[in-house]
Order: C-alpha cells, then structure tokens, then sequence
C-alpha cells in the first residue's frame, strides 16, 4: 500500500509537467486502480472502508417532539458542527481568493450554507460545510467557475445512484495520496520561514490549536480557545500603549494628555501616570488621542475625579464623548465644555 501511495504521489508531480488537458490526480486515480485490478494486488479498497451506493432522498420532517428537553441535546451539537462548518467554508473561501485573485462574498457565503443545510435535514441528509481538499483538488484541475461545483455535485449524484460498484472498487492506497498531495498543497510553507520571527503569542496560538484539534478531534473548541487566547493577548498588549505626556503651561497648571485606549486592562497604568499630592491645584487631562472603552475606565475616571477633588484641587477633563460625560458622577463640576470639539466615537456601556 505505501508503495501504491508514493506511485500515485509521484504521478501527479510528474504529469503536470507532461500536460495540463486532463487532471494529474484523476491521471493517478486511473492508473493505480488499473494497475491493481490487471496486477490483482491485494489492497484496501474503498467498499473495505463504507458503502457508496444510494438512492435519491425522500422529503420528510424530522419526527423528533419539539420540547425543551430535546432542544438542549440538540443545540450542543448544533452549534458545534455550525462553528466547524462556518470556520472550514470562510478558510475554504479565502483559499480559493488567493489562488484566484478574486474576492467572495463571506456572508453569502455563510447564508448559502446555513440554507442548504436547514434543507438538507428535510431530505435526511447530514450536514455539510465547504471542503478545503476538494476546492483546492477542483482548482488545481483548473476550474475556475462557479460552474465547476454544479458539476462536482452532479457527478457525485450519478456516482451515488449508477457508479457505486465501479467508486467501490477503487484502492484506497490512491484517494490517500492524492490527499497528500493536497496536504502538501494547502500548507502554508512560508508561514516555517517566519515561525522564529512571529510574536510569541501567535507561536502559542498555533501550537494550541493543533494539538487540541488533533487530541480532541474538536475544531470548533481548537477555534475558541485560539480566538480567547489572541484576545487576551491584544487586551495586554493595548494595555502597554497607554502613555501621558506631562507639562505644566504659563498659567501654572499640569497638563496630561493621555495617548492609547483606556479600558479594563490599562486602568493600572494610567492611574501611576498621576501625582495627586505634588500636582499644582489646577490639572488638565486631555483625552484627545485617547479612548475611553468601558465601564472600568469610567470607574477609573471617577476614582481619579474624586481623589483629586478631595485633596482640594481643580481638575479639568477635555475632549471626552458625551457617553462619558453622562456617566461621569461628578461631569458637571470637572468637564470643561469651552473645550468640547472632539471625538466621535462611543463608548460600550452607552445605553447602561
């Protein structure tokens, strides 16, 4: 088997170079499963791993209660094999944007799957997602057209219904190396070339993943916990970012302007920015190059106010959005309007 596997491999390096009219893996297909059948090697074959053949699908409703109790067996797995699905069809959609130079359409694309699935399961079928391997096999065949998966679909249809004992009969040692070839294919090799240059976190991120994708067989949890882990990366990295520029003007008073976001994470950093006891009685905070993300940073505004006003100082806060402005306790007192011209944006807890 393992040298049927390196033969079929080797057939489809070699073919490309020979022609391009027919595709080199089907070239591989042929040539092994006549090699097997005229030779009478003894191989695994495909009817050795399941079954091909059906029939055209009846519609039914599924005969399941509608009660709570089969919903919530139901939903786990639902929303499992949805991630899985929406991961694997965006990840297929953006493999086919780079080989083709085009750009496709991510929520149609999740639309379009989400639809034919809702109606597959009327038909009794399983659900279903775009695959990588078969995209990049399709393409590497030189399809380029959305016409190429109608035609995949009815093949396989006619396969199913007419060609099953011909399918059944094919070496497993083949549909394997091609798969090879696809792996080899779909890896991004110059991702090694940059592994020693990425950020630590991304490191961590991928090896995380791929082990829990291949130790728990579960892509969808492999997917989370990369996405909590990028996430609390970000969340520390911002927090780092945030920086006051400190001086003191003609009239006396400190001026802070504050630079980066302040949220959650960098509250600690913004509050060491400040010398309560040696600031003169008038302090100015200009947050013109900053952004007040959620309600730790109001905390954190209040808090500071508060200290301030309590050691008998005048402070004044500039350039915060009205969001701010609202849920600031003491806003009346310390936000000074006359300077009012900026920004935009809105904080997270705008409608608490």
């Amino acid at each position: 088997m393992l040298g049927l596997i390196i033969a079929t491999i080797a057939i489809i390096f070699i073919v490309p170079k020979i022609t391009k009219a027919v595709p080199a893996s089907l070239i591989a297909i042929i040539v092994i499963f006549g090699a097997v059948l005229l030779l009478g090697i003894d191989t695994k074959q495909v009817k050795d791993i399941a079954s091909v053949s059906g029939s055209l699908p009846q519609f039914h409703i599924p005969l399941v209660a509608f009660t709570m109790e089969n919903i919530l067996i139901i939903l786990p797995y639902g929303l499992i094999m949805a991630a899985v699905g929406l991961t694997e069809g965006l990840l297929t959609l953006n493999l086919v944007d780079e080989i083709t130079g085009t750009r496709g359409n991510s929520n149609r694309e999740c639309l379009a799957e989400g639809t034919a699935n809702i109606a597959n399961g009327f038909f009794g079928g399983m659900g279903g997602c775009p695959m990588i391997a078969q995209t990049l096999v399709n393409l590497d065949a030189g399809s380029r057209a959305r016409l190429s998966g109608i035609i995949s679909s009815l093949v396989i249809l006619a396969i199913i219904l007419f060609g099953a004992p011909v399918i059944e009969l094919l070496p497993m040692a083949a549909l394997t190396g091609v798969m090879i070839v696809v792996a080899i294919g779909t890896f991004e090799w110059a991702s090694l070339k940059v592994f020693g240059k990425m950020p630590l976190t991304d490191v961590i991120v991928m090896v995380v993943v791929t082990l829990i994708t291949i130790v728990m067989h579960n892509l969808a949890l492999a997917v989370l916990i990369g996405v909590i882990i990028s996430a609390l990366a970000y969340a520390w990295e911002n927090a780092k970012r945030i920086r006051a520029r400190k001086y003191i003007d003609e009239n006396g008073s400190k001026h802070y302007e504050i630079y980066g976001p302040l949220f959650f994470g960098s509250i600690s950093a913004f509050n060491e920015k400040f010398d309560v006891t040696n600031d003169p009685e008038d302090v100015i905070i200009d947050f013109s190059e900053s952004k007040v993300v959620d309600m730790s940073a109001i905390e954190a505004l209040n808090s500071l106010t508060e200290r301030y006003m309590k050691a008998g100082k005048k402070i004044h806060l500039r350039h915060l959005s009205p969001d701010c402005q609202k849920l600031l306790k003491n806003a009346d007192k310390i936000i000074d309007i006359n300077h009012f011209e900026d920004p935009t944006y809105h904080i997270v807890a705008d409608k608490v």
